[in-house]
């Protein structure tokens, strides 16, 4: 290891976060310094984190789902974003496992923090992501859910849920790992965002 280029990302940070993500020390301390040069306090704001996800999506409109995205990993509720949560972000949302993802998407889904989920919050961010989705793509979804009405309709079909249930975490966990088409269709495709990670990485 010896002289890292982390500049001031403390060695217990690094280390955290190479265990937990699997990212390289070099990607860390590379992301760190982009990090301090778009945050220079160290800490990201709501609209700067919005900003930042634009430049992952130049061709979508990310605005509502980075904002939910964002909502979902503000770990404190302070409004801010350290390197720390936002790094397990970027990580969670395109190559943790699957579990975490799970746990991560019933929080991102949970749009008022209750602990359960309703079908009005699956459309709020169905709709959200029907916008990151580009024209050309959504001209090619199966016509049962290419309207976020539809999909919303479709996933909670799946879990077998009248229109005012309520979704717990352990259903929506065992729900979506029984059956691959709910995590099809719950989730912004995420080959995309980790081919937009890997073209961002020096």
């Amino acid at each position: 290891m010896g002289n890292s280029k982390s500049g001031a990302l403390s060695k217990e940070i690094l280390e955290e976060l190479q265990l937990s993500t699997k990212f390289t020390e070099e990607e860390l301390s590379t992301w760190y310094q982009s990090f301090l040069k778009e945050c220079p306090s160290g800490r990201i704001t709501r609209q700067e984190f919005q900003t930042i996800y634009s430049k992952f999506f130049p061709e979508a409109d990310p605005k509502a789902y980075a904002q939910h995205v964002f909502r979902s990993f503000d770990a404190n509720s302070d409004g801010t974003l350290d390197f720390k949560e936002y790094v397990i972000a970027l990580h969670m949302t395109s190559a943790g496992k699957t579990n975490q993802k799970l746990e991560w998407a019933f929080s991102l889904y949970d749009v008022d923090g209750n602990g359960t989920i309703s079908k009005n919050e699956v459309l709020e961010i169905v709709s959200a992501i029907f916008k990151m989705i580009s024209p050309e793509d959504a001209k090619r979804l199966p016509e049962d859910e290419n309207t976020p009405e539809k999909r919303a309709e479709k996933i909670w079909g799946f879990f077998g849920k009248k229109d005012d249930d309520k979704l717990t975490e352990k259903d929506f966990i065992e729900g979506t790992l029984a059956n691959k088409e709910i995590l099809r269709l719950i989730q912004f495709e995420p080959q995309k965002v980790k081919e937009k990670l890997k073209e961002k990485k020096p």
